[in-house]
């Protein structure tokens, strides 16, 4: 009766007390307060927000709801980075074997697809034998041993989030900032990190579509890392356009291995490096954030991070001598220009859910994602293109999926007189 009190007093726009709420999470997790219930607070805490001390709060509860990593046998720098998702963001699988190979420990839960957005698990996955379901020992370990371990969510690991997130996904609270900055932080802190770096997408392709709604989101996270020690940074990115060449599952991986090697377009390497140098800094690496890039480069060039790469794969079981076979698509389509002139604008939500369609997403919890499936952009904003030039090819392994991809692309982008500039970064 008192935790459905204290709902009722979050449904009326009222804080919930610190232990109340740290009660009501763990009773959530005990199975002793039912769906209903817990729908009713997180639409409540949707409408009416949280306090900066009851987000904290929020964030401890579910923190405390599982096991929390110590790395006691590593005397290194270790620290992750999380974007709040976006269209072809395949940022983790570069920057953390960069990060690794200079010397960091990076232990990384990813998450799978969400929305209109690819998840780092579900791209991994599409590596023959890559295995993603580790127990915590195995995640410690491999961290101790080659500096990356990138694996998903395990049931001992934050699992009010995990619990929270399922009902989240189905009940229209996924952009609550409240509940979104519990999600990620808690299972952050949960890493056993020194530093964080988040990349904040803003854009028609992000969940937060201005930089006002970003910057709440960002000073509300930042203020939760300081709360427990962490080292916190808040990088502002653009999403109004696909981040990279590629958009899907396997052909994001490929695109990282390119990258790794030396070969990716400079908007998605502006990421990596912004990112980056944040977090070299931070490890106290480097004190110049110019040197930062300069060493990101270095180990790009000298082949060490695609190196570390490689052996983050070979250690989670991963080969990838035959994955460009076995991902190969049966179907393809290109869409062409239909006038002459500058990309103006891009869609990026109706591109995301386009990759959706061809199978890189679920829209329901038993949907099978299709390893093949995803789309190469030929061109970006500022762009100039004449009629019949290509502008998307959309690939997966069923063709009506692919029909239906190519539905949402067709109207995607905007080709007008004008040549814009697109500014990547915001702060």
């Amino acid at each position: 009766m008192i935790l459905q009190n204290q709902i009722d007093l979050k449904s009326n726009g009222k804080p919930i007390p610190d232990e109340d709420l740290k009660l009501l999470i763990k009773s959530f997790v005990e199975n002793k307060i039912d769906d209903k219930s817990m729908t009713k607070f997180l639409k409540a805490v949707k409408t009416y927000g949280m306090t900066k001390q009851e987000t904290i709060s929020l964030t401890e509860a579910m923190l405390q709801s599982g096991k929390i990593i110590e790395f006691n046998e590593i005397d290194t720098y270790v620290s992750d980075k999380h974007s709040t998702g976006g269209v072809g963001d395949k940022v983790s699988m570069i920057l953390g074997p960069i990060l690794a190979a200079g010397g960091q420990a990076i232990p990384m839960l990813a998450g799978r697809s969400l929305a209109h957005t690819g998840g780092t698990i579900d791209k991994l996955e599409t590596i023959p034998g890559f295995q993603t379901n580790l127990t915590t020992d195995d995640f410690i370990n491999n961290v101790q041993e080659i500096g990356i371990c990138i694996m998903s969510q395990t049931d001992s690991i934050c699992p009010a989030d995990k619990k929270m997130y399922a009902l989240r996904d189905i009940t229209d609270t996924i952009d609550s900032v409240p509940l979104i900055c519990g999600s990620i932080m808690s299972k952050k802190i949960a890493e056993g990190i020194d530093g964080l770096v988040l990349d904040i997408k803003i854009g028609n392709g992000a969940f937060m579509k201005t930089i006002n709604q970003g910057m709440d989101l960002g000073n509300a996270l930042q203020s939760i890392g300081e709360a427990f020690g962490i080292k916190t940074e808040i990088v502002y990115s653009s999403m109004d356009q696909p981040l990279g060449k590629t958009a899907g599952m396997w052909c994001e991986v490929n695109e990282s291995i390119e990258a790794l090697k030396g070969n990716a377009s400079q908007d998605l390497m502006d990421v990596v490096f912004e990112l980056g140098s944040k977090l070299i800094v931070q490890a106290g690496i480097s004190n110049s954030y110019t040197t930062a890039v300069s060493i990101q480069k270095d180990l790009i060039s000298s082949g060490k991070a695609y190196n570390k790469f490689e052996e983050m794969v070979n250690q989670q079981g991963g080969h990838l001598n035959k994955a460009n076979e076995i991902n190969s698509p049966k179907h393809e389509q290109t869409i062409f220009a239909n006038d002459d002139g500058f990309i103006e604008a891009m869609d990026t939500l109706s591109i995301g859910w386009a990759t959706v369609e061809l199978g890189c997403g679920r829209k329901t919890k038993s949907d099978i994602l299709d390893p093949t499936a995803g789309i190469e952009f030929y061109c970006k904003i500022g762009d100039h293109v004449e009629k019949g030039d290509p502008i998307f090819r959309c690939f997966n392994s069923n063709n009506e999926k692919l029909l239906s991809g190519l539905e949402l692309l067709n109207n995607s982008i905007r080709i007008g007189a004008n040549q814009v500039d697109h500014i990547l970064f915001y702060n």
